[in-house]
């Protein structure tokens, strides 16, 4: 739903295109006022339409200079040329199209794997929109597992203040009480104890990121889940944990193979992802596992027959393009392990690479150095007092760098950041140049407001 409202600036305007500047129909493109609120009467010629449309969207940022968006900016070619040869494939009719839903099959399977589900064939999942819907479908499971308890409480969720905001839609669409542990002091994230403490009968789950949004910090699953193991020793509230890997989720099985955060823990029920963050294709497509039929109860999952047999589905979604199923398959199969270890470590050198230059220009303090995720986050030091973290924003975006300054959550709302979101695509030269203009910048920003110059031929 799109939630933009106004009417458009001076509706009487009339167009003056140039005529030597407007496709294959000059003259007529030169009298064109867009529409803004109401069709137009008559129809245009495509090449036209596409032109006056294009130099509208050139007015957007440059998506490969956007540092604040987790998700694919760039594929390559080959990809993009598959996707268009399937955008018009609708996901949910599996039985028109059994082979695009065989590759979804397939990757989840292969999520599985990397994932360490004990059993793959007991596995279940789905792809999704994206992480949004998959967190809802995760967070709709653990509900209806925990009301077949027969409890009469309030169901409840716990987890940090750092998650991503549809967790707390999903607590207001399904009426749970959302348990969040606010940040403290340096403690930007859910911690073990803290997460315990805030469990009673009535908890759905507890969740866990792997890979905050706002500092690319990997939350302790592990150390989490055993503080839980322990709370069902004393109490014998038996308490699943799911992990929110939207980003994490395809760092860590390539980068860091030791870490145990996955369905290596026997109390990690599901586990979700974005294809379209640093699972390297376009949005938008996510997917959500869980570790065994159990986790996901049955009545939740709707079959629908195909060539003789059954596909089970479970979506919020319905009808959306197969494009996105087909290029994660792509991925997977172009890159294998190897790919995607060079893939993710290539991202994880520039991003602590910049971080140590950003850190070493003196008036910045990093609070993460892209280390875990390809993220990190740094604010001024506490002695600058001629600029702030807004203002370095503001500059940086006259170079067409896009990169965002907020304020953390309730108990660090005094705390205000700039955060840097290295992807694929985004080069040790670019990051030099994203260096060089911050260091330029800074004799400007420490002197106050800029002396203005005229320009001269």
């Amino acid at each position: 739903m799109v939630l933009h409202k106004g009417t458009a600036p001076d509706p009487e305007r009339k167009t003056g295109t140039n005529p030597l500047h407007a496709g294959a129909y000059p003259a007529l493109a030169a009298q064109i006022r867009l529409p803004h609120d109401s069709l137009a009467e008559d129809p245009l010629p495509p090449d036209t339409a596409l032109q006056l449309v294009r130099d509208e969207l050139m007015l957007d940022g440059n998506a490969r200079l956007n540092l604040a968006t987790f998700v694919t900016t760039w594929m390559e070619p080959q990809a993009r040329e598959l996707m268009a040869d399937c955008v018009d494939k609708n996901m949910i009719d599996k039985d028109e199209y059994p082979q695009t839903a065989e590759l979804e099959r397939r990757c989840v399977n292969i999520l599985a794997d990397l994932w360490h589900a004990p059993d793959p064939a007991a596995i279940m999942g789905c792809s999704t929109t994206g992480s949004s819907e998959a967190c809802m479908l995760a967070g709709m499971a653990m509900k209806r597992r925990w009301s077949k308890l027969g409890r009469t409480g309030k169901p409840n969720l716990v987890m940090g203040a750092n998650v991503q905001v549809c967790w707390e839609k999903f607590c207001e669409y399904w009426e749970v009480e959302p348990r969040l542990v606010p940040m403290d002091g340096d403690r930007f994230h859910l911690t073990a104890d803290e997460a315990v403490a805030r469990c009673d009968e009535n908890t759905i789950g507890v969740v866990a990121i792997l890979g905050s949004t706002f500092d690319g910090s990997y939350e302790p699953v592990a150390e989490i889940a055993a503080a839980l193991d322990g709370l069902q020793e004393r109490s014998g509230w038996d308490i699943p944990v799911h992990v929110d890997g939207a980003s994490g989720a395809m760092i860590a099985p390539f980068l860091d193979p030791e870490l145990s955060w996955d369905f290596r823990l026997p109390r990690v029920a599901s586990i979700n992802t974005s294809g379209h963050k640093y699972g390297l294709v376009y949005p938008g497509v996510g997917w959500v596992v869980w570790r065994d039929k159990q986790a996901l109860p049955e009545e939740l999952v709707f079959n629908v027959n195909y060539l003789g047999g059954d596909m089970p589905t479970f979506a919020l979604n319905f009808s959306r393009p197969g494009a996105e199923v087909a290029a994660q398959y792509y991925t997977f199969v172009r890159l294998g392990r190897e790919g995607f270890r060079a893939v993710q470590q290539a991202s994880r050198d520039v991003a602590t690479q910049l971080a140590d230059g950003i850190a070493g220009l003196g008036p910045f303090e990093l609070l993460t150095r892209g280390d875990q995720l390809p993220v990190f986050a740094f604010t001024t030091k506490a002695d600058v007092e001629g600029f702030d973290v807004f203002d370095v924003s503001r500059r940086l975006r006259e170079r067409g760098w896009l990169v965002p300054a907020y304020t953390f959550p309730e108990n660090r709302t005094d705390l205000a950041v700039l955060r840097i979101v290295v992807r694929n695509g985004f080069t040790h030269d670019l990051a030099d140049l994203l260096l060089a203009d911050l260091r330029r910048l800074l004799p400007e920003l420490e002197h106050g407001p800029r002396q203005r110059t005229a320009f001269h031929h």
